[in-house]
């Protein structure tokens, strides 16, 4: 036990020392990314009527002076520090407004994780149980056709069938009126979550399903089922707990992607989240926003992913003694 837990630890620091240097590196690839954009930045923020003056002070307040690893270890610094800056856009500090933008994604993301994993899980599991049948025919295909399209145009179907073609049943696009949350009009929810659920859940379903039918076909569940066990025993306390172990990997990509999945799907619903935030930032040349937000995204993925190897530990005894 000691052993495993020493293992658990090490590969838990590694891990640990990897996500800070892709977070290192991604800081890297943010900065350099927005400093190649064409053109002077406090000119295309202040128009070309600005007066010297406003530009010198507007890239002083950019730290557009000096040299580029100058100006980085300075943006660095700030950032270390959680002094994300001033957005240029609204004159405001950052964190202030990107929190309700965040707020706001994490509702959509949460409702859609909460929705597609049991949903993809109970469909997996169901579909392994009904190997080479109608059922698990319709599944597969249905699955594999979900998953080669892409969200947007999932969204874009789903609008035409709930809210502009056959039924209207859910607006179309989020209107949110002034001082209101994003879940006081829960059916303005309904499609971007649905998108988001869409497109996450055949990946869970169709390794879901083939984890489940390798679970089957092992040595314990067969002992279980020999020893006289309910076949609902068998599946809900040895199968599916066995199943989830290697699931959990696929799970963690997924929730990793809605994050940047969800930028396209608040965009196609005027969602007012991080993703819908990133790209008026950009239209806006608003630096600080962009550079703030992609790197809360990359965070969410280091975090997201580190979870999915603890759970895999934790789920997986081979994994957690070969460690």
């Amino acid at each position: 036990m000691k052993v495993q837990r020493g293992g658990m630890s090490r590969l838990f620091l590694r891990r640990s020392l990897f996500g800070l240097f892709t977070l290192w590196v991604v800081s890297l690839v943010v900065f350099l990314a927005t400093q190649a954009l064409p053109g002077d930045a406090a000119q295309a923020i202040l128009g070309r009527e600005a007066t010297p003056e406003r530009l010198a002070a507007l890239r002083a307040q950019l730290h557009l002076g000096g040299s580029l690893p100058e100006q980085y270890l300075n943006w660095l610094g700030h950032l270390l520090s959680l002094n994300l800056g001033t957005s240029l856009a609204g004159g405001m500090p950052v964190s202030d407004a990107v929190a309700p933008m965040l707020l706001n994604s994490t509702v959509l993301m949460v409702c859609a994780a909460v929705i597609a994993i049991p949903l993809a899980i109970g469909i997996g599991t169901w579909s392994a149980l009904k190997k080479d049948t109608v059922i698990d025919n319709v599944t597969g295909i249905a699955t594999l056709v979900l998953a080669s399209l892409p969200e947007f145009v999932v969204g874009v179907l789903l609008v035409l069938l709930l809210s502009t073609g056959l039924f209207h049943l859910f607006p179309a696009v989020f209107v949110q009126m002034p001082g209101a949350q994003v879940w006081n009009n829960p059916a303005q929810l309904v499609l971007p979550v649905l998108t988001l659920v869409v497109a996450v859940s055949p990946y869970i379903i169709r390794i879901m399903r083939a984890t489940m039918l390798e679970v089957l076909d092992s040595q314990y569940v067969q002992q279980a089922r020999l020893k006289g066990l309910p076949e609902r025993t068998v599946i809900l306390r040895h199968a599916i707990p066995n199943a989830i172990g290697p699931v959990a990997q696929v799970i963690a990509l997924q929730l990793a992607w809605l994050i940047g999945g969800v930028v396209l799907v608040e965009y196609l619903f005027r969602f007012p989240g991080v993703g819908f935030e990133l790209i008026d930032a950009v239209t806006n040349r608003d630096m600080p926003v962009v550079q703030a937000l992609a790197i809360i995204i990359a965070l969410f993925y280091v975090v997201v992913n580190l979870l999915a190897d603890v759970v895999t530990l934790v789920a997986n005894p081979k994994v957690r003694t070969a460690s």
